[in-house]
């Protein structure tokens, strides 16, 4: 657990998240975990944290599909675990699941529409193991000292950030670059979300919509602004994904822009100092 959190916040170590949105199925799990294991060995430079949920509990429709429950998904990540040997990430949804994921995920996260839940995120706190905190649509970059706070009050500072976009209208976000070096002001790795940062939530009235056409231009800018790492889900196939299809990444296009953060995040890394102004 140490190592992956000196990981995360080595400046000099592109950190990338990466899996399907929703767990729909063991098998597909560990094919998509045998997969980003096989593609990641090429990047050995690169720390590669395996996600998934097991419960996406914000479907736009109730007629959703939302995952496969705590208890099998749990049992999912722990085979990732031991067949891949791959750090694990997934949400949670209430104390009670923060403190069971936290027995077997190294990332517990903390969804952007719970990131203000005082209750889960020191559930979250008090597992003790690295918690990602997803800064919600609605918050401004700054306000993220607010969940950090109510995690640091356990005594956990295993924490990470995610940069999700902002509400901009109705079913858009928008993507301000300011909010990553704003939330690195806190001295916790800051990562950015590729794929929800392009979605357009609620768009298509029983799902989600997205424009996954602006992943590559997004994530690069975001790299360049100074993030830490990325957030991307990812699927072998997206359009016949049960969660998030129109904003995941398939496998082939992770494939071919992964080369190109790792050199960017590199080139970024390498500069000594930053241009003062």
């Amino acid at each position: 657990m140490t190592y992956l959190f000196e990981d995360l916040c080595d400046s000099n170590k592109l950190s990338i998240i990466s899996g399907p949105c929703v767990m729909e199925s063991a098998e597909h799990v560990l094919e998509c975990a045998a997969f980003l294991a096989s593609l990641f060995q090429n990047y050995p430079q690169v720390n590669f944290i395996f996600k998934s949920s097991y419960d996406k509990a914000n479907r736009s429709s109730v007629q959703s599909f939302r995952g496969m429950g705590l208890e099998a998904g749990l049992e999912i990540m722990a085979e990732v675990k031991r067949l891949y040997h791959l750090p694990v990430l997934t949400d949670v949804h209430s104390p009670e699941e923060a403190e069971k994921a936290a027995e077997i995920c190294d990332v517990i996260q903390i969804p952007a529409f719970l990131c203000r839940q005082t209750d889960i995120l020191l559930a979250a706190g008090r597992s003790n193991v690295i918690v990602n905190i997803k800064k919600g649509q609605f918050l401004s970059p700054w306000d993220i000292e607010g969940p950090i706070e109510k995690i640091l009050s356990t005594g956990n500072n295993k924490i990470i950030l995610t940069e999700r976009g902002c509400s901009f209208g109705y079913n858009n976000l928008v993507s301000d670059m300011r909010s990553i070096a704003v939330m690195k002001t806190t001295g916790f790795p800051v990562i950015f979300d590729g794929t929800h940062s392009v979605q357009l939530p609620g768009a298509l009235k029983s799902s989600s919509g997205g424009q996954t056409e602006f992943v590559p231009t997004l994530t690069k800018a975001a790299l360049a602004a100074g993030a830490n790492g990325l957030f991307i889900e990812s699927h072998p196939t997206p359009e016949t994904a049960k969660s998030d299809a129109a904003s995941m990444l398939s496998f082939s296009q992770l494939a071919e822009l992964l080369p190109v953060w790792e050199q960017l995040f590199d080139c970024i890394s390498s500069l000594s100092e930053p241009v003062k102004l």
